[in-house]
């Protein structure tokens, strides 16, 4: 699932910093995109319009024999070759801290802008066309493997997992969680990536525990991540980038961020509050496009709720920074004016900001 929101919010002055505590946040959502949900709840008032979202269901095939690199010894029976230094890529660049959004092994404008922000980041050329360079450039920072086995626990494949979730929001309010429908899903989203690609990697695996999967090489959490001094949404660029306080960039990703009939409001705003794995109340009164047929709910939390596992208030009201149920359209498509990451993406996001973090909408 996914929506593109439009928030109202009135927030406690009183929310400690990271850990924001939210009052009433109204935001109005489109689809797009899927989430894995944290722990620390809070409640978001939220009102949504649900229009038709739509997964994508991108199959990739991997067969490496002998593959360059980070992907040397990989033997699967199933994707081209061409892809394996693509695939290189996208995971070393998400290790470096520069999101190529949601790993699978194809090129496209959000692997493009990831790699312009890590070459400007370490002083190389820009423009390096070829893969290989680019590989070569970025091996020499690091020299893990890109792609590893990792063994499925009971808790990797238990659940609880649900059905499909709908795309009306009210039948959506039926539900007592907006789970993850499958194992394959929830563990793509553990690993930054399409099911459809560790399906490819892992030909015959019905992803039991017990089962070995060679799965992307994400580099482990900081438990003490560096904090952020400013973050910039580029509109035009669809990019989001963090920095410290010498100016350096520590995270850079790929957004989606407002549209012809809700833009992105342009200037300079503060972070007021964050709250993780967030439950909607929606309000069809408040959305211009809102079904008639539709009633006040509430939209339960949970992995495929519409602004995913994270919202990051912002000053400028009605607006924030969040995650969303389907990560495939990250970079891809228009909101109603808010900012949207991957789960992923913004969990890592909120784990660096703060209330009074400063955060810069550009054209």
């Amino acid at each position: 699932m996914s929506y593109f929101y439009k928030i109202e919010t009135s927030v406690s002055t009183s929310t400690p910093p990271r850990v924001g505590k939210a009052g009433a946040i109204l935001c109005r959502p489109l689809p797009i995109e899927r989430a894995v949900a944290r722990q620390t709840t809070g409640t978001v008032r939220a009102d949504l319009l649900g229009v038709s979202p739509f997964r994508t269901s991108l199959a990739v095939g991997i067969l490496a024999t002998g593959l360059l690199g980070g992907l040397r010894g990989f033997a699967q029976q199933a994707f081209p070759d061409a892809q394996l230094p693509m695939l290189e890529l996208q995971v070393r660049l998400d290790r470096a801290g520069f999101s190529p959004g949601e790993i699978d092994a194809r090129s496209g404008p959000n692997t493009d802008r990831a790699w312009t922000a890590f070459a400007a980041s370490r002083g190389l050329p820009p423009t390096t066309a070829d893969v290989a360079s680019k590989l070569e450039a970025i091996r020499a920072g690091d020299r893990a493997e890109a792609l590893i086995n990792y063994t499925l626990t009971d808790a990797d494949v238990a659940g609880p997992f649900g059905p499909a979730v709908p795309t009306d929001l009210m039948k959506q309010s039926e539900l007592p969680a907006l789970l993850f429908t499958s194992a394959a899903e929830a563990l793509g989203e553990k690993f930054h990536c399409t099911p459809e690609l560790l399906t490819a990697l892992n030909p015959g695996s019905r992803f039991r525990a017990g089962d070995s999967l060679r799965v992307p090489n994400l580099a482990p959490l900081a438990s003490a991540p560096p904090s952020a001094t400013t973050v910039i949404v580029s509109r035009s660029g669809s990019t989001l980038t963090v920095k410290d306080e010498t100016g350096d960039v520590i995270f850079h990703a790929p957004v989606t961020s407002g549209s012809d009939h809700d833009p992105l409001p342009i200037g300079r705003w503060t972070v007021t509050a964050i709250t993780r794995n967030p439950v909607f109340n929606y309000n069809p009164d408040l959305f211009w496009d809102a079904n008639p047929s539709h009633a006040k709910a509430k939209i339960p939390a949970g992995p495929n709720n519409p602004v995913g596992v994270v919202w990051i208030d912002l000053s400028k009201e009605h607006y924030g920074i969040h995650g969303t149920p389907e990560p495939g359209r990250i970079g891809h498509s228009s909101s109603h004016g808010c900012v949207r990451l991957t789960n992923w993406d913004a969990t890592r996001l909120a784990a660096m900001v703060q209330k009074g973090t400063t955060v810069i909408f550009e054209p």
